[in-house]
């Protein structure tokens, strides 16, 4: 399905180095993807270098910004088709990996894609704003992440919930950075942004890593219903 060479070759680039076994994994996912792509919709991006630089190597931008060298726990916050997480677990498949997703059917694909590969990983299907609310996974992971397009103080209220004092919620953002307007609303939620590093995949349009470290807990009240959280963001 992929160029094993040219992705090797792309995350060598990088600082990345991915083993035979994880090229193999990588080439298995993105077939699955493109498979079950065609029952329902994962991903508008099918061609192999597409899913090479935007998917893989982006999602493995964040081990290259980011030490997972301590982090044992992980939660993905609406992994939708496995970005970052499948990715993470391919490169690092000791991660103690949690995939969190509202839409049944999006961790059916998960399920049978994380066995296909060989790897583990939990899975819930559920909502963000119930689980973080949940005493089994409210400040239970060291690191939270998410890859997606909602704002920054939103994304923050579904997130650090999830991460443990001295943890971490780490975003990968497109070209759009609201960081810096959401720097109070991730203050009351109890953290506090460490890192934001803003880079080119290939040429292609400008994505941001934002790291942020979890410094206290989050008041009780949050996150509050979905509904709250997009018509009185913090």
């Amino acid at each position: 399905m992929i160029d094993k060479n040219r992705l090797c070759n792309i995350a060598k680039e990088n600082g990345i180095t991915l083993d035979e076994q994880a090229l193999d994994r990588f080439d298995k996912y993105a077939e699955l993807l493109v498979e079950w792509n065609g029952k329902m919709n994962l991903t508008a991006i099918t061609e192999p270098e597409e899913i090479e630089v935007k998917h893989f190597l982006d999602c493995l931008m964040l081990p290259k910004y980011f030490n997972l060298e301590n982090v044992k726990t992980v939660i993905d916050v609406g992994a939708g088709a496995g970005f970052p997480s499948v990715p993470l677990l391919i490169y690092k498949p000791d991660l103690c990996l949690t995939m969190m997703d509202a839409i049944n059917k999006r961790l059916t694909f998960l399920d049978t894609a994380i066995h296909a590969l060989g790897l583990e990983a939990q899975l819930i299907h559920s909502r963000a704003e119930d689980s973080g609310q949940d005493k089994n996974f409210r400040e239970m992971f060291d690191l939270a992440t998410a890859r997606a397009v909602a704002p920054m103080n939103v994304l923050a209220e579904y997130c650090l919930p999830f991460v443990k004092v001295g943890g971490y919620f780490v975003a990968l953002k497109g070209s759009c950075d609201d960081t810096e307007s959401a720097k109070d609303a991730i203050s009351t939620l109890g953290g506090e942004v460490v890192e934001n590093i803003s880079y080119k995949l290939n040429g292609t349009e400008p994505r941001s890593i934002v790291v942020i470290k979890k410094i206290s807990q989050t008041p009780t009240q949050f996150p509050r219903k979905s509904k709250k959280i997009s018509t009185k963001p913090l």
